[in-house]
């Protein structure tokens, strides 16, 4: 029997007065945090959250996010962590799919958070306000702690495919625990480290890499609620950050910061690690000029916790690939029939290991298409070397990655099926410099209508975070058809 926030409970045992969470001047050590957990625990229960209960939580990387994380889990629940920049139809999706209980936000996603609230009957809470913090601080901290066995559902985490509604992957006590206990494992974190928390926690590569490992260690996290690359390197120098992880875009715009500022040292820096998508091999070797310290990259998914395989920090290192499989994890390349495929050629990545998460909530049909034998199919296309290490090639998959954040052409094609001037609609990821893709729609209007690019691409932002809305939109006669009709993204991309 295990539950994931026992790691929080044991370091602050251990390490009551360490630092766990910076956010500029606001410092929260290990004791404080556990002490507001226990609270939020008592809290839960009290509003009739019981073991199983799904919890969304709707927060930016605040101190707020870590204690309600670790204080459902301690209550038994399993949390649904969304992305704060979500519109209500998005947030009324996810939580009403997985019939969560309740919904935890911020001030500046309370709007959003309600109207989703409303609309699924259940309560919202402001969890940055004064009248929470004077709940909590009347509520007395729960000695109790729910234990969850290994396969219980820890996390949901909401992820989408090329086509349908998104799927929430299904994460256990043991996934997480896991893969974290692997990364401080091959990182080398430890209490003395202080790790850099611009990475999302509500993102499965900032939870695992970054929170929940350096929870496990007694580590600090200096958080940095919205990306900045200023604000970034002004964190790396004041807080002594000894391990920067981030998306390959958060890698070039802090060489850009670095060097408008006159490329002062920021020699604190001892290990990068970089995931989300392939960093360049010239931005790796810049990277690692300009702050003195190896970079290593790694791949995984939310389905997988998410770190599959992971660079070598010493030994043999291939600038360009993403490592080799970590400790317990098992990686097979197959071809379209689920058999190995031949050596030296390309094949999808499919996974099987202690990471692997248990399924798609209430999704059956989309399990089955998903595993083959135990293995999980990623979807993703690589080649394997004759040492072992593996490269992404392609993507079997139409999904974009745009900063590290992914964005699913199907969801925004729906947003424009509704404007009532498109015909046809085509949303591809096109290459940016800073972003690794941008999103670009190729539309065909109805006969007669009018609509103009300016109007359509506001008219998706209006309905969709942020980072998903084309900032491209194109208007073309016609639209590449194979035979059965069936749109050829792959003709419009090379006509880009």
């Amino acid at each position: 029997m295990t539950n994931l926030a026992r790691n929080l409970v044991d370091t602050a045992d251990a390490h009551p007065g360490r630092p766990a969470l910076r956010l500029d001047d606001q410092v929260v050590d290990y004791l404080t945090l556990d002490e507001r957990s226990a609270r939020v625990a008592s809290w839960l229960t009290a509003e009739g959250v019981t073991p199983g209960d799904r919890v969304a939580i709707m927060l930016p990387n605040i101190p707020q996010f870590a204690v309600v994380y670790y204080g459902a889990l301690r209550a038994g629940a399993v949390v649904v962590p969304m992305n704060p920049l979500l519109k209500a139809g998005e947030i009324a999706y996810s939580a009403g799919d997985c019939g969560a209980r309740t919904m935890l936000t911020s001030a500046m996603s309370l709007p959003e958070a309600s109207a989703a609230a409303t609309e699924l009957g259940i309560t919202c809470t402001d969890v940055t306000g004064a009248d929470f913090a004077a709940a909590l601080t009347s509520t007395e901290p729960s000695s109790a702690f729910a234990e969850r066995a290994d396969d219980d559902p820890a996390v949901i985490l909401y992820t989408s495919g090329t086509t349908g509604h998104p799927k929430g992957a299904v994460l256990t006590h043991g996934n997480l625990r896991s893969n974290t206990e692997t990364v401080v494992r091959l990182l080398g974190i430890t209490g003395d480290d202080t790790v850099f928390g611009g990475l999302p926690f509500f993102h499965v590569f900032g939870q695992t890499c970054g929170l929940n490992a350096a929870v496990l260690t007694g580590a600090c996290v200096t958080l940095l609620p919205r990306f900045d690359a200023a604000a970034a390197l002004r964190i790396l120098t004041r807080d002594r950050v000894t391990v920067m992880e981030g998306v390959p875009t958060m890698f070039v715009a802090l060489l850009a910061a670095a060097e408008a500022a006159g490329g002062a040292a920021h020699d604190t820096v001892r290990l990068a690690a970089s995931g989300g998508s392939a960093m360049p091999v010239d931005v790796l070797h810049r990277f690692e000029a300009a702050f003195g310290c190896p970079v290593v990259e790694g791949y995984g998914l939310s389905e997988t916790a998410p770190v599959v395989t992971l660079g070598a920090l010493d030994g043999v290192r291939k600038p360009g690939s993403i490592g080799t499989p970590v400790d317990g994890v098992e990686v097979r390349l197959i071809d379209d029939e689920g058999k190995d495929a031949a050596e030296d050629e390309v094949g999808e990545i499919a996974v099987r290991g202690p990471n692997v998460m248990r399924g798609y909530w209430n999704r059956p049909e989309a399990d089955a298409a998903a595993f083959t034998d135990g293995w999980f199919r990623t979807g993703d296309l690589a080649r394997r070397d004759e040492d072992g290490h593996y490269f992404i090639v392609d993507r079997k998959k139409d999904l974009i990655i745009r900063g590290g954040y992914n964005v699913y052409p199907r969801e925004i094609e729906e947003v424009l099926y509704t404007h009532p001037a498109v015909a046809e609609a085509a949303v591809i990821g096109v290459p940016h410099d800073l972003h690794g893709e941008e999103v670009c729609a190729i539309l065909t209007l109805k006969p007669g209508s009018t609509a103009t690019p300016e109007e359509l691409r506001a008219y998706v932002k209006a309905r969709v975070a942020p980072y998903k809305y084309p900032r491209t939109v194109r208007l073309v006669e016609t639209l590449p058809k194979g035979p059965t009709g069936k749109i050829l993204k792959r003709e419009l991309s090379v006509a880009l």
